[in-house]
């Protein structure tokens, strides 16, 4: 499971997604997010499969990877599935069985629940696989750049966000370390009810969070060593530049959710098969 963490890993390729401006990438991420929630059609996520599809071939990312993104969050989409599957009312009654009912409405509503919740995921994981960290960095503290006038420390929080996305593949290298370090010593972590398996984590809660402790502070010894002091008056060895292709990825995304808009709000599509 531990490997299954693809949060803030990056793959290296060449692709056309790679070398978009980091802005452009978080901008058209949001909106591809926005735009699962502001339509409730089938046609709808047709075009949104559609739109990911393109843009997952174009970043060259193999979807083996973006489906190993999607284990981890395996139980939060049961339950909402679940929850939605047989909390919803409405519509025609398909099944009833003792206290649960399964209307029309609410197979509707988990059937989209569940692509809507696998959508977000494989989109956000598209940003992260084809951005380094510190391009992530770049990208939003030059979005956050105005809010300077207000005070806002926006160079200090993109850093502990950066130093935050290099510290996720740190410390899941480091658990799987100690996990494998347990298991050679006897440790079972797979058999046994909830309560056992959540007690088994215990011997590689306290290390890991020691290690993470050092490694916070060794960090911080060494940005003290090289006299850092904020982001006041420092420049940038590669500054941002809006190129060709980042106004092209503007226009394709905002297509997008003009088409994803007008499909979800005034297309009468409605087409089941179970």
């Amino acid at each position: 499971m531990v490997r299954d963490i693809t949060i803030g890993q990056y793959y290296p390729a060449e692709s056309r997604i790679h070398r978009l401006d980091p802005r452009v990438k978080i901008v058209c991420t949001l909106f591809f997010l926005i735009s699962l929630f502001i339509q409730n059609s089938l046609l709808g996520y047709v075009v949104a499969t559609i739109f990911l599809g393109a843009v997952i071939h174009l970043s060259k990312v193999p979807l083996k990877y973006i489906v190993k993104g999607l284990k981890p969050v395996v139980i939060l989409l049961l339950f909402t599935v679940a929850m939605n599957l047989f909390l919803t009312r409405g519509g025609e009654t398909l099944v009833h069985f003792w206290i649960f009912t399964i209307t029309e409405s609410g197979l509707r509503t988990s059937v989209f629940m569940a692509v809507r919740l696998m959508y977000l995921v494989a989109g956000s994981s598209i940003m992260t696989f084809t951005t380094t960290p510190n391009s992530l960095t770049d990208g939003i503290e030059k979005l956050l750049h105005p809010l300077n006038k207000v005070h806002v420390p926006v160079h200090e929080v993109a850093m502990m966000m950066s130093i935050a996305l290099r510290f996720i593949p740190i410390l899941l290298e480091e658990t799987d370390k100690i996990m494998k370090a347990q298991m050679a010593r006897g440790a079972d972590f797979e058999s046994g009810n909830l309560i056992q398996r959540a007690k088994a984590m215990i011997p590689i809660l306290v290390p890991l969070f020691v290690s993470a402790f050092r490694r916070a502070n060794d960090l911080a010894m060494a940005m003290e060593a090289r006299c850092y002091h904020g982001g006041e008056g420092r420049t940038k060895m590669k500054p941002l530049k809006y190129h060709g292709r980042d106004r092209a990825a503007y226009l394709v995304t905002i297509l997008y959710v003009v088409i994803i808009f007008v499909v979800g709000r005034f297309v009468p599509f409605r087409l089941w098969i179970f």
